[in-house]
């Protein structure tokens, strides 16, 4: 059977990625893979470029022939040279710089903005709304005496009815 290393799409219309994969050579590009060995992106900056080092030199050992897109990745990464025994197994695999942490970052930001350690004054508070028209405010005080009046009678009616069911508690207690 005739093995090849090549590459299996993935990814949106115009953001390829690519794992690197172990197929038959009469599979369909994206069809099904006998082994992943690595993956690539090429729209990221350096390329992303990840390969199981020790997995590629078994399947090389054995007979797969990598297409001509994968054997320019191994050859990047130097997996290729040290298959072929040739000088320059390090690769030319570029790494990106390790992004500066965020939460730093905006400590930082802050303590600038204040100009020191501790907080100039106290936070501001949001605006208050302007007061309502004389008619409004008559209506609102209207129906504002009126939820009180109802509120307050279901208060009293609540209260009395623990008092009574604490009564009738205390009155089985003193029977039993």
């Amino acid at each position: 059977m005739a093995v090849k290393i090549k590459l299996k799409r993935l990814g949106k219309i115009r953001n390829p990625q690519y794992r690197i994969v172990v197929a038959d050579a009469r599979t369909k590009r994206d069809g099904r893979a006998i082994e992943e060995i690595g993956l690539y992106q090429p729209k990221q900056e350096p390329s992303l470029i990840k390969i199981d080092s020790e997995r590629a030199q078994y399947w090389l050992s054995v007979g797969a022939q990598p297409t001509e897109p994968v054997r320019n990745l191994l050859k990047i990464t130097g997996d290729w040279q040290k298959f072929k025994g040739e000088p320059g197994a390090e690769g030319t695999l570029k790494v990106a710089e390790p992004k500066a942490d965020r939460k730093a970052a905006f400590e930082a930001a802050v303590k600038e903005s204040l100009g020191g350690d501790e907080p100039a004054g106290p936070a501001t508070k949001g605006k208050k709304k302007a007061e309502p028209k004389k008619s409004e405010a008559k209506a609102d005080s209207k129906s504002d005496s009126k939820s009180e009046a109802k509120s307050e009678a279901k208060a009293d009616s609540k209260s009395e009815a623990k008092a009574e069911t604490t009564e009738a508690k205390t009155e089985a207690k003193s029977e039993g």
